[in-house]
């Protein structure tokens, strides 16, 4: 890979680059309310599943959860970047994260009454994800705004850290309060957690979408075909769903972890978590190293590589039967998915117009939110019809097949360069 020449990053660097921190107050209230609000939600995440199996003491009843999170995500997330290219999208994420803030409230006022109603808890969950589905578009979009071209591959790895962190640290803490304090402490600090969010969107100044030489009056008339038309006819951003795909459906073990825990290394539900936990401890180490991420100006090549290394990691994981070698490969996954996510933002954030972006960061979220479901849909298909180790060994080759061909189909992706963007 190739690496750029611009004096500010420094060809040693190692750690996370925490020059968008430094030079922006407005980059860095955002960061950081973002990174509490999500510790926050995976608080709640984890307290509304154990509530949910203790009124009801069914699994089944605890995966519908999953179920009534995803559809207002893909639904509304598309919709919530056209919004997004319409709005003030400081407003914008400003009303959702304060809806975002009542419904968390909303729990602790249903515990305190002793309101026992599992569906109240799923609409509370279908609710939060439209809240989220709004809210995300505009607050990705605002990042280009706020940032250089150059600064924005080390904010994104910082957000990537703000994520991993907030899934690794919100369950655990989530648990804990809930077993010390009950349902309503964790609900409680979940909604106190939503106010540096809050705080951060309303220091920041105005922000609605640059039009271009368009007219004003055309702000009225952003719709998601119109995204859908335009990602139609960018080849390298298309290039960047595709891969994620790849990896996300084809390549996705986490729902036999269950199973491979007990048949592979002859563990239980403690060998889940670690199974489970691995992948997300590489993505935020991958986040923390992440320094030489600015070096690089061959993005897409970089997100070939990377997607392919996280292929390449989970079919090693497949042929494992030592626990640890297995963490170590999926901690490698994890790790090759932060460097991609990276630069797939970023393009998305540089090679898109700004009356663009809500809507290209709609369908971002309708490819992170239902890529790894219809991943865990079939890996459990084929797990059945053949075996674990087929569907996860298999999938992963099928994974660096699949970037390789469309590679093949798609050659200028890889001579992406971040010093010329081109959609």
């Amino acid at each position: 890979m190739t690496e750029t020449t611009e004096p500010d990053v420094p060809r040693t660097r190692i750690f996370a680059d925490l020059t968008p921190l430094r030079t922006s107050p407005d980059y860095r209230r955002l960061w950081f309310g973002n990174t509490v609000s999500w510790v926050g939600q995976g608080m709640t995440s984890l307290a509304v599943s154990l509530q949910v199996y203790d009124l009801t003491g069914s699994a089944f009843s605890v995966g519908l959860i999953g179920f009534c999170s995803l559809v207002p995500l893909v639904v509304f997330g598309l919709y919530g970047g056209a919004v997004a290219d319409t709005v003030d999208r400081r407003k914008l994420g400003l009303a959702s994260a304060f809806g975002s803030f009542l419904l968390s409230a909303g729990l602790v006022a249903s515990t305190v009454a002793g309101v026992e109603q599992v569906g109240l808890l799923y609409g509370v969950v279908a609710l939060q994800a439209v809240c989220f589905a709004l809210n995300s578009p505009a607050r990705s979009s605002m990042i280009a705004r706020l940032l250089p071209a150059e600064q924005l591959p080390a904010a994104n790895a910082l957000t990537s850290m703000t994520s991993t962190t907030g899934m690794l640290v919100g369950p655990m803490l989530g648990g804990l309060i809930v077993g010390w304090w009950g349902y309503r402490a964790a609900y409680g600090v979940d909604a106190i957690t939503f106010t540096a969010s809050l705080y951060a969107m309303w220091r920041l100044p105005s922000m609605l979408p640059e039009r271009g030489e368009e007219k004003a009056g055309d702000r009225k008339r952003a719709s998601v075909k119109d995204g859908l038309r335009f990602l139609g006819s960018r080849p390298n951003l298309r290039m960047t769903f595709f891969t994620d795909l790849c990896a996300m459906v084809l390549a996705q073990p986490r729902a036999l972890f269950p199973v491979v825990a007990g048949l592979w290394y002859g563990g239980d539900a403690k060998t889940t978590g670690l199974l489970v936990a691995a992948p997300a401890l590489g993505a935020l180490l991958g986040g923390v190293f992440s320094g030489w991420l600015g070096r690089i100006r061959r993005q897409g090549l970089t997100v070939l590589f990377a997607v392919a290394g996280w292929g390449t990691a989970i079919a090693v994981f497949g042929l494992t039967r030592q626990l640890w070698l297995g963490l170590v490969f999926l901690a490698l996954a994890g790790a090759a998915d932060t460097t991609s996510m990276v630069f797939r933002n970023t393009m998305l954030q540089a090679a898109v117009p700004d009356e663009m972006r809500g809507r290209l960061q709609g369908v971002f979220i309708v490819v992170v939110a239902g890529g790894p479901r219809l991943g865990d849909f079939l890996a459990g298909s084929v797990a059945d019809l053949a075996s674990p180790g087929l569907a996860v060994t298999g999938g992963g080759i099928a994974c660096v097949a699949a970037v390789v061909l469309l590679a093949l189909r798609w050659p200028g992706f890889a001579r992406y360069d971040a010093r010329e963007p081109e959609a």
